[in-house]
């Protein structure tokens, strides 16, 4: 099996959704970190930092998954043109 081309968008949207998960899970842990009181500048500060970072990181890194699996695939699309893409070894299940 050759993976011969990948579809920018639906990689893209994909990645996307898991970028924004982990930025989830960063944020969550920005926030937790500012509610200790070890933020940046004093409590008030840290709190609001932390309760930015959960809404802000995921949608940031949201955009960047998106924008960099875009600019990948198109450039993997590009390459395997020339070259004829990833072959691939796969075993079918024994029954």
């Amino acid at each position: 099996m050759v993976i011969r081309r990948i579809p920018p968008l639906p990689a893209a949207k994909t990645m996307a959704l898991v970028y924004a998960a982990i930025g989830v899970i960063v944020g969550a842990c920005v926030t937790l970190i500012g509610f200790a009181g070890g933020g940046w500048g004093g409590e008030r500060f840290g709190t609001g930092i932390g309760l930015a970072a959960i809404v802000i990181l995921p949608v940031v890194y949201g955009l960047v998954g998106f924008l960099a699996i875009l600019l990948v695939t198109s450039l993997y699309n590009w390459s395997a043109g020339l070259v004829g893409g990833i072959e691939i070894e796969t075993q079918e299940g024994e029954t």
